[in-house]
């Protein structure tokens, strides 16, 4: 399955600041990356975002909100936010800033 443009364009102006940006397809969707590690993406029609393992019950506490399952695995690490949260500018900006928090903690690839 595509990548849903409209989300991808949504997340492009979410990261508009970010330095040393890039995109790359990946799950399927499409992922952002900072200093070569994933922030967030796109993952079928929802928003996909590396929080980080010791931030994931913060972010699934959040409405609309879930884990980041292939298959039946569970990717730690990662939480998605279906299309009524993407949505919501605030719930987005949250979770993004929670995954830029995470990335800031790693060594640049």
């Amino acid at each position: 399955m595509a990548h849903d443009e409209g989300l991808a364009e949504t997340l492009r102006s979410d990261l508009a600041a970010v330095p040393e940006l890039r995109e790359i397809a990946m799950f399927g969707g499409l992922c952002f990356t900072s200093r070569g590690n994933m922030v967030c993406g796109t993952f079928r029609d929802q928003g996909l975002y590396r929080v980080g393992k010791a931030q994931v019950p913060r972010a699934l506490s959040l409405p609309h909100t879930g884990p980041m399952t292939l298959g039946e695995r569970t990717m730690g690490g990662f939480v998605t936010l279906d299309p009524d949260g993407f949505a919501d500018d605030t719930l987005r900006e949250h979770l993004t800033r929670l995954a830029l928090a995470f990335v800031a903690t790693l060594d640049p690839k």
